[in-house]
């Protein structure tokens, strides 16, 4: 069950970080965006939810084996970045020129495809 909720969590917190690359779909980024803006009030919980199940699931396989699995870094990651942008949701967001802050944008858009391939990947995947 425990593994139900870190793949998921890594599916939808990825479809929150990876909105920015999403929207740009044609014919289906409008409907994505109003998707996206339904779940965001909940993303600071799939961000705990993320972090929590990870957190569990990479002292269980530090201590007891077999070892790290991709599915754990990525959860960590995920929860990170969406507390990340709760954090700084009230910050001024402009990209003053050579800052990098468009650059970190694309990173956690990138990121964001990524976790939600890990999490479908975990579906399919037993745990151990």
């Amino acid at each position: 069950m425990i593994s139900l909720l870190l793949d998921l969590a890594n599916i939808i917190g990825g479809f929150l970080l990876a909105i920015g690359l999403l929207v740009k779909i044609p014919n289906a980024g409008d409907d994505i965006a109003k998707g996206a803006a339904k779940i965001a009030p909940l993303a600071w919980l799939i961000g705990v939810v993320a972090l929590v199940t990870a957190g569990y699931f990479l002292i269980v396989h530090l201590t007891s084996g077999p070892r790290v699995f991709h599915y754990e870094v990525v959860g960590l990651i995920t929860g990170i970045l969406l507390l990340m942008e709760r954090v700084n949701a009230g910050r001024d967001t402009s990209d003053p020129v050579g800052s990098g802050a468009s650059g970190f944008r694309t990173f956690v858009a990138v990121f964001g495809v990524i976790a939600i391939i890990v999490g479908i990947q975990g579906l399919f995947t037993p745990n151990g």
